[in-house]
């Protein structure tokens, strides 16, 4: 497999995309209220990476993907598909996913919100979605295999009693909006090759709250959980160093440091 790895120009200009990215998710948190429709939501955001940011959104117009970022509610696992029709209500979790262009470099990150009062066990949920992905960080090192990412986030998630979507993975990005080398969430011990310095992916485990089986819905895009269990995801895009890894994603509030120390 081709190593794809960013040199100094390439990693600065990330690091612009990556701050566009998590300004937008910072900015939307305030608008994520009950009746408020999930296109608008999108207008909010679309106007902000186009007007305020000067970015292009990513996803509108990949492989024909209709709107600016995807939003995924309760037990849709990913690529919800924004429309006028579906208003946020109390008790919902919701992921946003967003993915910029900035000066031809993409960078992609999503996370969950709460709408109004939320149960005590999607809270859980969305809380050890996040901590896997959290966890998964203190091993990104420098030529040091990329399937222990997935081997630390799928022991901590089966510990917690979830299950994990291994349908869908974390991959590679810069110039691409998709490439080498991509993330499995879950060990799999063929996919052993190194991590190295300069490297930079998505790592996006999609967690659901009863069974990993999902199904796939008639607009092409929306996938949700077969049994109606609801489903969590959060994701960052991740730098390797030659000490561990940067969050180039990195928003604020978040209980973790930006750049991890992995020696």
């Amino acid at each position: 497999m081709k190593r794809i790895l960013k040199n100094k120009y390439e990693i600065k200009q990330m690091r612009e995309s990556g701050k566009i990215t998590a300004n937008v998710l910072e900015m939307i948190k305030s608008y994520i209220v009950t009746d408020i429709s999930t296109e608008e939501i999108n207008q909010i955001c679309h106007h902000y990476i186009t007007q305020k940011k000067k970015a292009i959104p990513a996803c509108l117009g990949y492989k024909n993907f209709p709107k600016s970022i995807c939003i995924s509610v309760n037990d849709t696992v990913c690529h919800g598909i924004p429309n006028k029709k579906t208003f946020l209500k109390n008790g919902d979790i919701v992921n946003i996913d967003v993915a910029v262009i900035k000066n031809d470099y993409y960078t992609d990150a999503s996370r969950m919100f709460f709408v109004g009062k939320i149960n005590k066990k999607n809270k859980k949920l969305c809380k050890i979605t996040r901590n896997s992905l959290y966890k998964s960080l203190k091993y990104i090192k420098n030529k040091k295999k990329i399937n222990k990412i997935g081997k630390v986030i799928q022991k901590y998630i089966e510990k917690n009693k979830f299950s994990i979507v291994k349908e869908y993975c974390g991959h590679g990005i810069g110039k691409n909006f998709h490439e080498n080398p991509y993330i499995l969430h879950f060990y799999n011990k063929n996919n052993n090759i190194k991590m190295y310095s300069g490297m930079t992916f998505t790592i996006e485990p999609i967690v659901n709250i009863r069974s990993s089986n999902i199904k796939y819905m008639k607009d092409g895009w929306t996938v949700k959980t077969r049994d109606g269990g609801f489903s969590a995801q959060y994701e960052h895009t991740i730098l390797v160093t030659n000490t561990g890894c940067e969050i180039l994603t990195y928003q604020r509030n978040e209980k973790i440091p930006k750049i991890f120390i992995n020696i």
